[in-house]
C-alpha cells in the first residue's frame, strides 16, 4: 500500500482496535490464476499473531489458497473531504480514511476444537452482552452438521501496513475548518473522521 509518512500509522494498539472494531473484511488471494476476493468476518488472536475466519464451502477460492501469502483489508471511517470547506478555493477535493492491510500464510484449519472455538470467538464478539444466543448451547450434533458447510482457517500474519489519511498534511486551521465541517453532519464515517482528526491535532 502507498503510504506517505505523514499518514503511516505505527501505534501497534491503535492498529488492532482498528481491526478489532472494523473487522469485517476483504480477504484477496490467487484462485486459478487471478486475482479473488471473499468479504468476510475476520477475528483477530493476538498471543498468536493471527486471524481466524471460514469460507462457505461451497466458496472455491479455499482450494488453493492454502500456503498462499494472503492479503486480508481492514476498511475504516472514510469521508469526501470538499475544497469549500478551506480558507481558499485554490485547492482540490480528496478523501480522508484508515485502512489496514494484513499479509500472511493460509493454514486450513480441520481441529474440531480449534474450529469451534473459532466460531465461538465470532459469535461472542458480535452478539450483544444480554444476547441469550451462547454457542455453547447449541446441540453439538447441529454444530458439527452446520461446521461440514464451512472451511476453517487462520492466517499467520507476517506483515502490517496500516494508514491514516487524515488531512496532516494540511495546516492545522485548515484541519480545524475539515473538523468543524465534518462534525455538522449526521454521517456516522464524517463524525469518526473528525474525532479521530482531533485526536491527531491532540498530540
Amino acid at each position: 500500500m502507498y503510504i506517505p509518512k505523514h499518514f503511516q500509522l505505527k501505534d501497534e494498539e491503535i492498529i488492532y482496535d482498528f481491526i478489532e472494531k472494523y473487522s469485517f473484511a476483504t480477504l484477496f488471494s490467487q484462485h486459478n490464476g487471478e486475482p479473488y476476493a471473499t468479504h468476510l468476518p475476520l477475528t483477530l488472536n493476538k498471543g498468536e499473531n493471527a486471524l481466524y475466519g471460514h469460507f462457505a464451502r461451497p466458496n472455491e477460492q479455499w482450494r488453493d489458497i492454502e500456503n498462499q501469502q494472503v492479503l486480508a483489508v481492514f476498511q475504516g471511517p472514510h469521508s469526501y473531504i470538499s475544497p469549500s470547506w478551506y480558507e481558499t478555493t485554490m485547492a482540490v477535493p480528496t478523501w480522508n480514511y484508515v485502512s489496514i492491510h494484513l499479509y500472511g500464510k493460509m493454514e486450513i484449519v480441520n481441529d474440531q476444537k480449534v474450529i469451534f472455538d473459532s466460531l465461538n470467538d465470532m459469535v461472542n464478539k458480535y452478539e450483544n452482552p444480554g444476547s441469550p444466543y451462547n454457542l455453547i448451547d447449541v446441540d453439538s450434533r447441529f454444530i458439527e452438521g452446520m461446521s461440514k458447510g464451512i472451511v476453517a482457517f487462520k492466517i499467520k500474519i507476517t506483515k502490517i501496513e496500516a494508514k491514516a489519511k487524515l488531512s496532516q498534511n494540511h495546516p492545522v486551521e485548515r484541519q480545524e475548518l475539515i473538523i468543524k465541517n465534518l462534525d455538522n453532519t449526521s454521517q456516522q464515517d464524517n463524525i469518526q473522521i473528525a474525532s479521530l482528526m482531533k485526536k491527531n491535532l491532540q498530540k
